[in-house]
């Protein structure tokens, strides 16, 4: 029986009448419409096979990456690309073989594992290998061969057994990697870090244009092509913008040095976006082909697991992992199945339409699969990662605040439901992680925001972006006005840069990690500030 995507009949609509708007390409729709119908790779066993050994050029030159860590498995991903700034990228139309090797040591004397993929052109030739039989929580090295090429070589890590008792677990968080605003050198700090696992929590490319000189940039030794100045519609745009990206020495190194677990925010697809509502308010029909574009060739560029595939305009991204009796992940998805921002988003004042409890920020499936899995945690920590804050963020003092519509501010009730439902759940120790807005931020979460007094129900870090808003500050314009209007903000800072978090039995740890700049390259990375909050007693204190 096929699956059909519950947008498919909107989309073939839309593929119909692409001749309507001229930024629809007849590719665009095409492609949409097939990805939507299961049409690639649907005939993959007789597709016209390419020799690899006629591969002239480096096909690796987006690296490699790894993702979605199991006790016995990791995804592995790589995808051939010798001229990745062209459309098609340099290889033919044609399927081509990849072997793929995973061992114990970095010079591949033990192997662990190894076989062979089909790198598809209807899959941009990227590969997506989900090896078996893996040993629990240990290090592992893989790299890919195409014809006479061989991949760099990737460190990754498997998860520990959902029994395990683990003494600690460090990750990191890291958010909004505006590539036109500047160097990746945060990512190249991350690379050096002792970590388990990586989550990256959206904006992991941006949807403007990048100018030839990559914009904040400033090339001076290479000219980028005009391919990338302009804004990202089709579904060749958006791969040669992940092209862009993925090229950049400094994310390739975060990738190949440790596992990545991926969510995305609303740039992948276009600026606060709201399922199938548009920035630009096209007919819905219209932005679900865009969506459809954008979400294949999001999956086609991460370390993502086969039922993360997306089903034309739909994906189902929200997913749950373990880390032993430590940590249980819940990453959730805040864009796909929202409510339209109140008050036509932006920034207002609290009333009837953000208040309204029918408003929701995650679908009422997601919601209740996220209130379940806190129901069935024996986990010590219940880590929450996901896009936008959460905590309650007023931008003045005194009764004529506004709050963002974009953000839980804009979703009271929802917010509501998912605080009881973890109230409920018995979960004591809850972090929520978040990226979305270019700066740190340290939170209690209570329990009713408009009581400093009320109970703490958990703590929430949010990381700063990679390079998003060029430079920064350590204190922006706001800052004596936010910590003022929101005493359960415990830390605010505008640089760029980068979490990580240790959790420990009875401590989770967060680190707020900096940059001084990003519009130069090879700034150094420092840590503006350290919060523990304890298990059992939730609430940020200095470490």
């Amino acid at each position: 029986m096929t699956h059909h995507a519950p947008h498919e009949q909107e989309i073939r609509a839309a593929a119909a009448h692409f001749g309507r708007r001229r930024f629809l390409t007849a590719t665009g729709a095409a492609a949409a419409l097939a990805f939507a119908t299961n049409l690639p790779g649907t005939g993959a066993a007789f597709a016209a096979e390419a020799d690899a050994r006629k591969i002239t050029e480096n096909p690796f030159t987006l690296g490699v990456a790894s993702g979605d860590p199991q006790p016995g498995s990791v995804v592995l991903w790589t995808r051939l690309a010798p001229r990745p700034y062209e459309p098609g990228n340099g290889m033919p139309d044609a399927r081509v073989t990849v072997r793929w090797e995973v061992a114990y040591d970095e010079h591949f004397k033990r192997l662990a594992g190894q076989g062979r993929a089909d790198a598809h052109a209807e899959f941009n030739h990227s590969v997506h290998i989900e090896p078996t039989g893996l040993a629990p929580d240990r290090v592992y090295y893989y790299r890919f061969r195409a014809g006479s090429w061989i991949s760099p070589v990737g460190r990754t890590r498997t998860a520990p057994t959902k029994g395990a008792r683990l003494s600690d677990l460090k990750l990191a968080a890291v958010s909004c990697q505006a590539y036109h605003d500047g160097y990746f050198t945060a990512h190249r700090h991350l690379a050096e870090e002792d970590l388990d696992v990586v989550f990256h929590l959206g904006d992991y490319l941006y949807e403007y244009p990048v100018g030839a000189a990559g914009g904040a940039r400033n090339y001076t030794d290479r000219k980028l092509p005009a391919v990338f100045n302009r804004e990202t519609v089709t579904l060749e745009d958006y791969r040669l913008r992940y092209a862009l990206y993925k090229s950049d020495p400094d994310l390739q190194a975060a990738h190949a040095a440790h596992p990545f677990i991926v969510t995305w925010d609303d740039h992948e697809v276009e600026n606060n976006y709201a399922s199938d509502i548009s920035e630009g308010n096209l007919p819905p029909a219209e932005f679900l082909v865009r969506r459809a574009a954008a979400y294949r060739a999001y999956w086609e560029n991460q370390p993502l697991r086969r039922p993360q595939r997306p089903q034309g305009a739909d994906c189902r991204l929200y997913r749950r992992l373990q880390y032993g009796q430590l940590a249980q992940f819940d990453i959730l998805d805040t864009r796909q199945y929202r409510s339209d921002q109140a008050y036509g988003d932006g920034w207002h004042a609290p009333g009837p339409e953000s208040l309204d409890p029918a408003r929701t920020l995650t679908g009422a499936a997601q919601e209740r699969w996220l209130i379940d899995g806190w129901r069935q945690s024996s986990a010590r920590w219940n880590v929450l990662p996901q896009q936008v804050t959460f905590s309650e963020r007023r931008n003045a003092t005194g009764p004529g605040y506004q709050l963002s519509m974009d953000a839980w501010d804009g979703y009271a009730a929802s917010r509501d439901r998912v605080l009881a439902g973890a109230e409920s759940a018995g979960v004591d120790n809850l972090v929520v992680l978040t990226g979305d807005v270019h700066v740190h931020y340290a939170f209690d979460i209570k329990k009713d925001f408009k009581d400093p007094g009320s109970r703490t129900a958990g703590v929430e870090f949010v990381t700063t972006s990679i390079a998003s808003g060029k430079n920064g500050a350590d204190k922006p314009a706001n800052w004596d006005t936010y910590l003022a209007a929101n005493p359960h903000l415990k830390f605010y800072n505008g640089r760029r840069g980068y979490l990580t978090v240790t959790l420990e039995q009875d401590t989770a740890r967060a680190d707020f990690r900096t940059v001084s700049a990003v519009t130069t390259p090879g700034a150094p990375v420092h840590t503006a500030a350290s919060f523990v909050s304890e298990a059992g007693d939730p609430g940020l204190k200095p470490a």
